[in-house]
């Protein structure tokens, strides 16, 4: 793919720029991140380098395609949902589908040829896709596409369908709408919508715009203390003050264990110690994963490698393990793993929870495809998924893991906090 956009301005025509920059929260995301109307403006990255939409991208192109071209009918939460499952706000995520021998791309994750087939014969001809498949790379192409898919869908053969047919639908086309095999995306698009709210509070909070529970794990950013209780639960506790590093490690503190704080870092931002991350690791395998020859250590590189610790996670990936919800939620339903509920992305913000998701996607990693995989597999395969692992580029990934790893050996230095990689 010879498709690559380092800035906003490099997919998005001039009045779609000036429409983002309209949208009051955008403006607000873009001016706090150091961006300047009239100069290009920088795509956020994971830690893989991929460029993806922020939550408030996402639902402002949703927003602007809709009122501009769908007269405001569809849902822009649904758009916003679908996104998030296929491709995780990747413009250029791609995807081969083996059943149907084609290849599914952008944000909306569409067929080429289906897009061309809703430009040529159902009139959807804001955009003049034929024969250029990468623009659907563009998010606002591949919205407006997605949501031209989702209006036909909608009323599929003259009657007026529902949210759920058409989701389903979306996924596995018309004749797999009521199948068995589309259920678990419409269960999955179900908590990723119900959650969309919370995670826009949590990608930026404001004032104006607290969440209205009181017992929202979104962690503040004014330098408030985050406190164990809210992030685990009693009987987890139970284990942590049990454990032979935190009884220890914990004495010190005068105030009582119910009430104990996270951390902040410079940035206010709670975060574990390596002795409390090993803690917890070592506590997830032994309960959940003593026979998978998962060693607690690696995990905790892992963690730190993705999330430098920070309870919240460290960039695009939530959480200490950086495991995003759609992942968490499919590990719970297909997969099994089902020690810890994820009804919400932030469940994957309690540090226990975001362990125990990141020990079941490393040990199914481990068996990928029914074959035992190499540490150097499964480490690469952790961050940019199992279809994209090229072993001859492993070099740089793997000195970062054997760096972190390293931190966590038995020896007495470097117990107090993560470091920054």
């Amino acid at each position: 793919m010879g498709v690559s956009f380092k800035y906003w301005d490099d997919c998005v025509d001039p009045k779609d720029m000036e429409a983002m920059w309209k949208e009051p929260e955008v403006r607000t995301e873009w001016i706090d991140a150091g961006e300047t109307q009239g100069q290009k403006v920088h795509l956020s990255r994971d830690p893989d380098g991929q460029p993806y939409l922020t939550q408030i991208e996402m639902k402002a192109v949703a927003d602007i395609v809709i009122h501009r071209h769908f007269d405001s009918k569809l849902d822009p939460e649904m758009i916003c949902a679908i996104a998030e499952l296929e491709s995780d706000r990747q413009p250029l995520a791609i995807r081969y589908e083996k059943k149907i021998k084609d290849t599914t791309i952008g944000i909306m994750q569409l067929l080429p040829k289906t897009a061309e087939w809703l430009s040529g014969e159902h009139g959807y001809q804001s955009y003049q896709v034929q024969g250029i498949p990468d623009l659907l790379f563009r998010p606002f192409v591949s919205v407006y596409f997605g949501a031209a898919y989702l209006e036909w869908l909608s009323n599929f053969e003259g009657k007026e369908r529902s949210e759920e047919f058409v989701v389903r639908a979306y996924k596995g086309g018309t004749k797999k709408a009521t199948h068995k095999s589309t259920l678990p995306y419409w269960k999955r698009y179900l908590s990723v919508k119900e959650s969309l709210p919370y995670r826009k509070i949590c990608d930026r909070p404001s004032p104006s715009k607290a969440p209205k529970s009181p017992t929202s794990p979104c962690s503040p950013r004014s330098g408030s203390y985050v406190y164990w209780d809210s992030r685990v639960s009693p009987e987890d506790m139970e284990e942590m003050s049990n454990h032979p590093a935190m009884s220890k490690g914990w004495a010190p503190f005068k105030e009582k264990r119910e009430k104990m704080r996270f951390a902040l870092d410079g940035e206010k931002r709670p975060y574990l110690s390596r002795a409390e991350l090993k803690a917890i690791a070592e506590i997830i395998v032994s309960k959940y994963f003593s026979t998978r020859g998962i060693k607690p250590v690696v995990l905790c590189a892992l963690a730190e490698m993705v999330s430098r610790c920070i309870l919240d996670g460290d960039g695009s990936r939530p959480g200490l393990m950086g495991i995003d919800y759609s992942t968490a939620f499919w590990l719970y339903m297909e997969v099994g793993y089902r020690a810890y509920r994820v009804d919400y992305v932030e469940d994957l913000t309690k540090p226990f929870v975001s362990m125990y998701f990141g020990a079941a996607y490393y040990a199914w990693l481990s068996e990928y495809e029914g074959r035992e995989r190499t540490p150097q597999f499964v480490v690469q395969a952790y961050f940019a998924g199992p279809k994209k692992v090229n072993l001859q580029e492993t070099g740089p990934l793997w000195l970062k893991f054997e760096q972190a790893l390293s931190n966590f050996e038995e020896r007495a230095r470097d117990q107090e906090s993560c470091s920054i990689l």
